[in-house]
């Protein structure tokens, strides 16, 4: 079949072009995919982004029909036989990563509404607030498929930007550094030849944040007490709590700088991509089918009691196999590195279940969710921080969930997630749980039931006979304390035994200022035991029905204490 291509190379003014537009949208009408789109071939679009049919020739009229499309594959002209193979040395162009991204994030499923306005339709007139992110989205395309130099056909200016961006985090340059390396390599490729380098690290960050690769900064109080957070709290000045002041000095003029800034990494748009990028997509679905076949072996948290008694008690999350598992992991870290200075950093981590355990436990699979700064530990008021995590933790857990693209399968789906547990030491379990890892009763398992003496002004934690079968030979021993052991194993605490336990704590005030959370407040150990709080965790609906709420991390422990002693 012979097509006319003629008219692509006429002006707008000539009717031939309009006649030869009108045929080629005619033709194109038995080749819309189920929701009537098909690739533009404009300018703009460049058969990466798609259309619905009734917009192609708009588009095609304001951008212009791309030259570099010889062969109409995608609108049906048969594909050519390829020519036979030519050996040379020099590099083909492929596809770069940056592009291949893009792609994935605007994929158009199957079981899109008709109605529903997508990526492609950037071309129509609409006050629509989306209006604008599409036409960044599409400056961004622009970005991964622009030259960044003339002749350069194997790296994109996007890919620059990426690559250029890992080396700074890579080498822990400085900002300041990182923009003198970019203003000299402006000054040695210029603009004027052609060079399309960024001009400041300001400028790639915001690139990077209209595919999502971005963070809230949230002010917080000083004293660990209040997030200054949302619409109501964005002119508030002085903390609602302990009233100290929002900023370093309040006399500055202009742009005032807070005394301590959290970061936040939203999580429901990366859990989405993780479903619209098509390497991880097909892994989210491991769990249902990658079972261990062996009777009393684990080989993934799947095979556990805690997985298995929550898909009892909650069936309709089980029943869907795409419904994101999480588990939590936070610590402190020194990010100076340098032991002499006292400082205290605390990241929260995302892992997900849903994924093999030859990937959930990957460095590139872990989510960095909050950043929580120092100088000191935020200890039991890490609950202040951990407020936006929790909210889109609800909104994950609602029903119906949060509509998501899958590209596996094609279609939209209602994605819901849950927090299976977290990950953690003993002191950073304290801050998390509630049930302090100090004093008398500091095993949270055995809770009020610790068996515990004192020796050398130090705490003993004993009793550990209590696991040996009753006709044990050590249990009739007195080499351990001088006694035989004749107790039982400790008993497992109820749901029910631990939310009246929680019911009984008093209501504190939050914080570290020395005048209200921050004082030292002797508990009442009869009435609230080990207590210190009752966990912000307990907002999840979920929660307190978990047969595991904290895992201990037995190799940092260990870490732990023999640096403690040696």
């Amino acid at each position: 079949m012979v097509i006319d291509k003629s008219w692509t190379s006429l002006g707008k003014h000539e009717k031939a072009f309009y006649t030869g537009l009108k045929k080629f949208v005619d033709d194109c009408k038995p080749l819309v995919d189920s929701a009537g789109n098909i690739r533009c071939p404009c300018k703009s679009c460049r058969l990466v982004l798609w259309v619905s049919i009734k917009h192609l020739s708009d588009h095609i009229l304001k951008y212009g029909f791309d030259p570099s499309y010889k062969t109409w594959i995608h609108h049906g002209e048969p594909d050519l036989p390829p020519p036979p193979p030519v050996i040379d040395n020099t590099r083909q162009p492929q596809m770069s990563d940056m592009t291949a991204c893009l792609n994935d994030l605007s994929y158009i499923p199957l079981n899109n509404e008709q109605n529903e306005p997508t990526q492609g339709d950037i071309g129509e007139t609409s006050n629509d607030p989306t209006q604008a992110k599409r036409n960044e989205f599409e400056e961004l395309y622009a970005s991964a498929n622009e030259e960044l130099y003339p002749g350069c056909d194997h790296v994109t200016r996007l890919d620059f930007m990426a690559k250029f961006t890992y080396f700074k985090v890579k080498g822990k340059l400085t900002d300041s550094i990182f923009n003198e390396m970019l203003e000299f390599f402006q000054n040695v490729f210029p603009t004027a030849k052609g060079y399309k380098l960024p001009p400041s690290y300001y400028a790639i960050k915001k690139t990077f944040k209209t595919i999502g690769l971005g963070y809230e900064s949230i002010h917080a109080c000083v004293n660990d007490c209040f997030l200054f957070r949302g619409d109501a709290n964005k002119d508030v000045h002085f903390c609602p709590v302990c009233n100290t002041s929002r900023w370093k000095d309040s006399n500055t003029p202009g742009k005032k700088v807070p005394k301590k800034v959290l970061r936040y990494f939203p999580i429901i748009p990366r859990l989405q991509r993780l479903y619209k990028s098509s390497h991880t997509a097909k892994e989210m679905t491991w769990h249902a089918t990658g079972k261990c076949t062996e009777p009393g072996k684990m080989q993934h948290p799947v095979d556990g009691r805690a997985w298995k008694d929550f898909d009892t008690k909650y069936l309709d999350f089980a029943a869907e196999p795409r419904n994101v598992r999480l588990g939590l992991a936070a610590d402190g870290f020194n990010p100076f590195g340098n032991l002499s200075q006292s400082y205290s950093m605390w990241p929260v981590i995302l892992t997900t279940y849903n994924l093999p355990p030859w990937l959930c436990m990957k460095e590139s699979s872990f989510m960095l969710t909050l950043l929580i700064p120092g100088p000191k530990s935020p200890g039991k008021d890490i609950d202040v921080y951990l407020r936006p995590l929790i909210d889109d933790l609800k909104v994950l857990w609602a029903k119906p969930g949060v509509e998501t693209i899958d590209v596996a399968t094609g279609l939209k789906f209602n994605m819901r997630a849950m927090v299976l547990w977290t990950i953690n030491d003993f002191p950073a379990r304290s801050s998390l749980s509630g049930w302090s890892g100090q004093g008398y009763k500091a095993c949270p398992t055995c809770n009020e039931d610790t068996p515990s003496v004192r020796v050398l002004g130090k705490t003993a934690y004993v009793g550990h006979r209590r696991f040996l079968k009753k006709p044990h030979k050590w249990r009739r021993s007195l080499e351990f304390n001088g006694e035989t052991e004749n107790g039982d194993p400790p008993r497992e605490f109820s749901r029910d035994a631990i939310m009246t336990q929680l019911a009984r704590l008093p209501t504190r005030v939050k914080g570290k200022h020395p005048r209200f959370g921050g004082v030292k407040i002797k508990r009442n150990v009869l009435v609230e035991l080990n207590w210190t709080k009752r966990s912000i965790f307990y907002e999840l609906e979920y929660w307190s029905f978990h047969t595991l709420k904290h895992n201990l991390d037995v190799m940092h422990i260990e870490k732990n204490v023999l640096e403690s002693i040696s």
